[in-house]
């Protein structure tokens, strides 16, 4: 394992506690990952997914990774304040971009009581909103749209309703990415929700479903441009896209870097993808079977902080 800084890993993250979290009725049209809840069944649902959040964080935390914890604030218009990576993101230089989403219910999470601590603990140069595009009826959800490629400079991206290829061109043209759009289908023939549930670039290796994407052209381009980074492509299976075990982060641990991701897909990969993952990260499991329910995992629940801190502080939660 590495003990070397990697810009692709960062040291600090902003996560949401949820307090009333359930599967939003909103996105299940499109995310054949989401399971439906049991209205009855709300309140303990809610407080597992707090639970699950609290002990990820703080398991985080123990790792060396600074956790900014934001509460969410209470609302039942927004089920999905927890996966906030889909609103904003930030990048090397200060820069911080905010994003138009697709479902309705999901424009109420973004906060500019986050934007506001990025400002203050680290050095942001600009802010470029998108949200305005939704107007338009255009959409672009963030790192959930686009799985970025900060040493190479590519966005990879697949094609769905929640990732339109204009936003992505104008994001690409903002920020200095390359665009690499695909299509992908799941096993009904949708296209896959979200980039960051089937693909995870880490600094030395890639996460890859590649039997996903649609044309087998495209899909040896994808493979092809992330060996030429230097990485190795871990190839997985639809089965293990479905346990989640795509949707992780390579973040910076106290002790070198880290893989995030959950419990169940951990156990989905095989020990030969495990040992070549461990070659220069630690695989750090996280509980979030709740959550899981949303059709979403460990990747979505972190917003990775790619920003200079403006001075040292005390690594504890943002109150």
């Amino acid at each position: 394992m590495s003990n070397t800084l990697s810009i692709q890993a960062p040291k600090s993250v902003v996560m949401i506690r949820p307090h009333q979290f359930t599967p939003n009725p909103q996105t299940a049209a499109d995310n054949a990952f989401q399971s439906a809840a049991d209205q009855n069944a709300a309140q303990a649902i809610a407080k597992a997914a707090y639970g699950e959040v609290t002990a990820a964080a703080e398991r985080l935390q123990a790792q060396g990774v600074r956790v900014h914890l934001f509460e969410d604030r209470g609302e039942r218009e927004t089920p999905d304040a927890v996966f906030l990576n889909n609103w904003f993101s930030t990048h090397a230089g200060g820069h911080v971009a905010i994003y138009p989403m697709f479902a309705c219910n999901r424009r109420r999470e973004r906060r500019r009581d986050i934007i506001e601590m990025l400002k203050a603990e680290y050095r942001v140069q600009d802010v470029i909103d998108y949200s305005g595009m939704e107007q338009d009826h255009l959409f672009l959800e963030g790192t959930g749209a686009m799985v970025l490629d900060h040493l190479g400079r590519v966005a990879y991206t697949a094609r769905s309703k929640r990732a339109d290829p204009v936003l992505l061109e104008r994001f690409s043209t903002h920020f200095n990415f390359e665009p690499m759009l695909f299509d992908t289908a799941d096993a009904s023939g949708r296209p896959i929700y979200h980039t960051n549930v089937l693909m995870c670039v880490a600094t030395e290796f890639a996460l890859l479903g590649t039997s996903l994407l649609t044309d087998r052209q495209r899909a040896a381009q994808v493979v092809a441009r992330l060996e030429e980074s230097g990485r190795e492509v871990i190839a997985l299976s639809a089965a293990q896209i479905a346990e989640f075990a795509g949707n992780a982060i390579e973040l910076t641990g106290r002790d070198g870097r880290i893989l995030a991701l959950s419990q169940r897909a951990l156990a989905s990969l095989q020990a030969e993808q495990i040992n070549r993952i461990e070659r220069t990260a630690r695989l750090l499991p996280l509980d979030v079977p709740t959550l899981e329910m949303a059709g979403g995992s460990v990747r979505c629940m972190i917003a990775g902080i790619h920003l200079s801190p403006r001075g040292t502080g005390p690594e504890l939660d943002h109150p």
